[in-house]
């Protein structure tokens, strides 16, 4: 007799086959219930990579990687959302050079010996058939600082509220690069102001990386161009105050980020998306610009601009964040407090694929977003956390029939109840 458990082909050892695909509506000839699909959960396509829902894992840190190396923390955390219906998973940041990580225990790719740590895990959520990305950075003037557990346990009682990792303790204080030589806070490593020879350093740094995201397997790659960290101090009036072209007036602000991103594409197969995460706001008190229209800190007006300019650099997609980078910022902390910045990119660039991410806690909210045109997917970040199977849970909350994990199929026996017109 056959073997009807079928083995997903080519896999590095025996995973059941799902079919259809995890997280992917089952067909409505048997399932009434899907007969009308919300936008969350149809698929979509960026150049040539299908993904089969718009529910995307945010980037986030988990201050758990082993001198750059990802670990097997990495793979059960990934590999756990890899199997429970999400769109897309984009690994967290990933530094582009020791002294780009945030923290010591920041994931790398540095390295070549960082490769297979990563391809492990890629290639175990492409087994279970979910793409999977990889959001380079370098930390700017925010690096050599603690994990979040460490600053508010262990440092805090002996550094009296500083957040610097010193040498002894895996950090690199000296190492601290940025447009201009202004910290980010009082708490923070004083940085150093960049030269052409440190700009271009970084600049290769990041175009290898991208080219060990290819030997990775990587689906898409995101830059992180946001929260106060390298390409996102350059943009800003409060964190750059160079006097040559790369400081200034907005071209020459955009000047460096831009370049980086276009050689990132250059670099990139044309058949994978590329993705630039940006703060769109820092939040700072008082205006954009002054009654004289000089620019006094970063924000949406010049944000709707630089996605254009990335847009005419081959970026995919804008997944739009804010704040970060000043210190004394006041955020207005409420659900979906950063949807209006995606909406006001997206109307300025409809042809754009854009993200919402921020206190999205909700299916029905994130279908109302995607409903309302504000954005074409949505990032999901701490709900995660809390629920791995958010997204198989966002599907039943709305009234729709998924596939799950064959092994996880009993614990969902309620929403793959086919319905009928009657019942």
């Amino acid at each position: 007799m056959a073997n009807l458990n079928e083995a997903v082909a080519g896999a590095r050892e025996y995973y059941p086959l799902n079919e259809p695909k995890i997280g992917v509506a089952l067909p409505k000839t048997q399932f009434q219930q899907n007969s009308q699909l919300p936008l969350l959960f149809q698929p979509f396509k960026s150049r040539d990579v299908e993904f089969k829902n718009r529910i995307f894992v945010a980037p986030m840190a988990l201050y758990s990687a082993d001198d750059g190396h990802a670990t097997d923390w990495h793979l059960v955390h990934y590999g756990g959302l890899a199997t429970r219906g999400v769109g897309a998973i984009c690994i967290e940041a990933t530094a582009v050079l020791p002294e780009g990580r945030v923290s010591p225990e920041d994931v790398g790719l540095w390295s070549d010996s960082h490769i297979e740590p990563l391809k492990r895990i890629v290639d175990f959520a492409h087994a279970h058939e979910t793409a999977i990305g990889v959001q380079l950075q370098h930390s700017g003037r925010k690096g050599s600082t603690y994990a979040p557990w460490v600053y508010a346990n262990a440092a805090r009682s002996y550094k009296a509220g500083k957040w610097m990792a010193e040498v002894d303790e895996g950090g690199w204080p000296g190492d601290i690069w940025a447009p201009s030589a202004i910290k980010s806070s009082d708490d923070y490593p004083q940085p150093k102001e960049m030269d052409e020879q440190r700009m271009k350093d970084v600049e290769e740094a990041f175009i290898a990386a991208v080219k060990r995201c290819g030997e990775v397997g990587f689906d898409f790659i995101e830059l992180h161009g946001a929260h106060g960290y390298l390409l996102h101090n350059f943009c800003s009036p409060l964190s750059n105050i160079r006097e040559d072209i790369y400081g200034g007036s907005l071209e020459n602000r955009l000047r460096y980020p831009l370049r980086i991103t276009e050689r990132c594409r250059e670099a990139w197969p044309s058949s994978k998306p590329l993705f630039y995460r940006l703060s769109a706001t820092d939040w700072a008190e008082g205006p954009e610009r002054d009654n004289n229209g000089k620019w006094m800190q970063w924000g949406i007006e010049q944000s709707v601009q630089f996605s254009g300019e990335l847009k005419k650099r081959g970026v995919d997609l804008i997944h739009v964040s804010s704040g970060g980078l000043w210190s004394k910022q006041k955020i207005p902390v409420a659900p979906g407090y950063q949807v209006h910045f995606a909406e006001a990119i997206k109307s300025a660039h409809p042809d754009t694929l854009v993200g919402a991410v921020g206190l999205i806690d909700t299916p029905q909210y994130a279908e109302q977003i995607l409903q309302s045109n504000q954005a074409d997917v949505i990032f999901i970040g701490r709900p995660f956390l809390r629920n791995p199977h958010w997204a198989i849970q966002a599907a039943e909350d709305l009234g729709v029939a998924v596939k799950p994990a064959n092994q996880y199929e009993r614990g969902w026996t309620t929403m793959l109840t086919p319905k009928t017109s009657s019942g």
